[in-house]
């Protein structure tokens, strides 16, 4: 990451409402602050040299830049593969990205200006590909409306991948911005059990809550997709679980469904461990099998076994990413988000949720 080494100018004051808390050693910091609504949430405020982060060109994504507004996650999800960027922090990948927010709080002005450059060719920007946009931290800082007005005005195509029912509140801004470029909306959603759901994402939306978002975009005017991912071996990967939570897709007006099997990454496989021995420690034989040592994806025996079980339900709920579909939205100028990519048949890109 790239941050500011500075504070030039920055008051020490907390924002109206919050209190000042211990400063953390993270670059660019400006405050640590900490607000009553948002409890047991630390919000580190920095300065960002930088908002646009560069995929690298061997990268099989469809999209060349990506925004991360936010580092560390409130959606609490104990199997994010994100966890890990939060070791350069010297914070760690359990309870400190869960609990550690960082926020660039200049990330829209910052990005702005990258826009403005005579260098900058309108490349697609997907955001939502590390940490979520709309956890419950942009509730109070309100980042995003900024970010879609500059890629806006910037004619730059963007693409939102999400958990975070708070995109409810940006669709007018996004409706007014697919006038001028393409905007694609994905939400994530891949635990149909509300126990399980609120175990595995404790900070995050219910599934009810994601499915009326999907709805809300739908009437707004867009063509949402939905991640089911990730698929946990013995948890969601089901026919009685996916079926009907296949339905329940479909019927919220989804265009497409995107599935994967659990990705476990080496520094998230401890706090993912921790949490299924906790919980559900008579699967632990059956993970350590599917994911030994430093093994990070399912073997292909098993990804196969489920492709067989989802891909019919997809097929039978017409959400199935199809040829056509993928003509007529390069034909609009579309071109492939990070959301129509993921609808292929085959191994998900696992860097995706």
């Amino acid at each position: 990451m790239r941050w500011s080494g500075q504070s030039v100018g920055a008051s020490s004051a907390a924002l109206p409402g919050l209190e000042l808390s211990e400063v953390a050693a993270v670059p660019g910091h400006l405050r640590t602050v900490r607000a009553p609504e948002f409890a047991g949430l630390v919000f580190h405020e920095v300065l960002a040299k930088s908002a646009l982060n560069r995929v690298p060109g061997e990268s099989s994504m469809p999209f060349s830049w990506t925004i991360n507004p936010y580092r560390g996650c409130s959606h609490a999800c104990v199997y994010c593969f994100a966890r890990g960027s939060h070791r350069y922090l010297e914070l760690d990948t359990g309870r400190d990205f869960d609990s550690q927010v960082v926020v660039k709080v200049n990330v829209a002005e910052v990005l702005g200006r990258e826009l403005a450059r005579p260098s900058w060719g309108g490349e697609r920007v997907a955001l939502g590909t590390n940490t979520d946009p709309y956890q419950r931290a942009e509730g109070r800082y309100r980042l995003m409306p900024g970010v879609i007005a500059a890629l806006a005005r910037a004619r730059t195509p963007l693409s939102i991948l999400t958990k975070g029912t708070l995109l409810r509140r940006d669709l007018p801004a996004l409706v007014d911005a697919a006038e001028r470029v393409p905007v694609d909306l994905a939400m994530s959603i891949a635990v149909a059990d509300p126990q399980l759901q609120q175990s595995i994402e404790p900070g995050t939306p219910s599934t009810r809550a994601r499915l009326a978002t999907v709805a809300a975009a739908r009437d707004a005017g867009f063509a949402p997709d939905v991640f089911l991912m990730p698929v946990l071996p013995g948890l969601t990967d089901s026919a009685a679980h996916l079926a009907p939570l296949l339905r329940d897709i479909r019927d919220a007006g989804a265009r497409s469904v995107m599935y994967g099997p659990l990705h476990l990454r080496t520094h998230v496989k401890p706090w993912f461990f921790a949490w299924l021995e906790r919980e559900h420690p008579e699967l632990l034989p059956m993970y350590r099998t599917l994911y030994p040592g430093t093994a990070s994806r399912a073997p292909q025996a098993y990804r196969a076994e489920l492709a067989a079980r989802i891909r019919p339900l997809i097929r039978r709920y017409g959400l199935e990413w199809t040829g056509r579909d993928r003509a007529e939205r390069v034909a609009a100028g579309a071109g492939e988000s990070q959301s129509s990519i993921a609808a292929v048949p085959g191994d998900p890109a696992p860097t995706l949720f």
